[in-house]
């Protein structure tokens, strides 16, 4: 009698963060729709201004994708906040306008990218398997992934006036360790019950794949992109 009816809460609970879980991967494949098509919009455009102020604009876009964050968490409990995550993957497509656009100007730009995608893919579905098989806690990770990124950001940041290239190569290396990281962390957090809003869940994951492959494809055109 003791045994079923401790179990009956486990097995709803299990049940719940399977829901969970299957709704935040639903919702982060519908994401790459409005990335794709935000991405296409801003190779498209000219955007030579922000290469002439590339601080400026690099701040005016953190500040941007910062609300738009806040957006999403503020409504995430609604049907707005599914439409605020979508327009939030919407402008971060067209925020990867520049970097697409200097990738595509060397002659193996495409073929870069693709790999990009590739190892992007790769690494979650590795990362986000061991999480969900193991079912194992990796939440110990959540304080020194925190320090982390809030170092690489200050590091990031720090850069933009500096602009040396040996440390925006080792920005971009530690970028993919640390957001490779975040993604075990955030899929364990989910299969473990820690986080059960799957609007925020998929967000979380988003980051973590957007800045890996932008950081992936920053090293491959630093060491393999082949320039006329």
């Amino acid at each position: 009698m003791n045994f079923q009816t401790q179990t009956a809460p486990i097995g709803a609970l299990a049940t719940e963060q399977n829901k969970v879980l299957r709704n935040t991967y639903m919702m982060l494949s519908l994401t790459m729709i409005p990335t794709v098509i935000g991405a296409f919009i801003g190779t498209s455009m000219n955007l030579s201004f922000m290469a002439a102020s590339p601080i400026m604009s690099s701040l005016i876009m953190f500040g941007l994708m910062m609300g738009m964050m806040f957006a999403v968490s503020a409504l995430r409990n609604s049907v707005w906040g599914i439409a605020a995550l979508l327009g939030f993957t919407f402008v971060a497509g067209v925020f990867l306008g520049p970097i697409l656009q200097v990738a595509l100007h060397l002659k193996n730009g495409a073929q870069l990218i693709g790999m990009a995608a590739t190892g992007t893919g790769i690494i979650f579905f590795s990362l986000a398997t061991i999480a969900t098989v193991t079912k194992k806690d990796f939440s110990f990770m959540g304080k020194f992934l925190f320090i982390g990124l809030i170092l690489l950001i200050v590091a990031s940041l720090a850069n933009l006036f500096f602009q040396i290239p040996a440390l925006s190569l080792t920005i971009s290396a530690i970028a993919v360790l640390i957001f490779s990281a975040y993604i075990l962390f955030d899929v364990s957090r989910i299969v473990n019950g820690g986080e059960t809003n799957y609007v925020m869940a998929t967000l979380g994951l988003y980051l973590s794949i957007y800045n890996l492959f932008i950081n992936l494809l920053q090293l491959l055109m630093a060491f393999t992109g082949q320039r006329d």
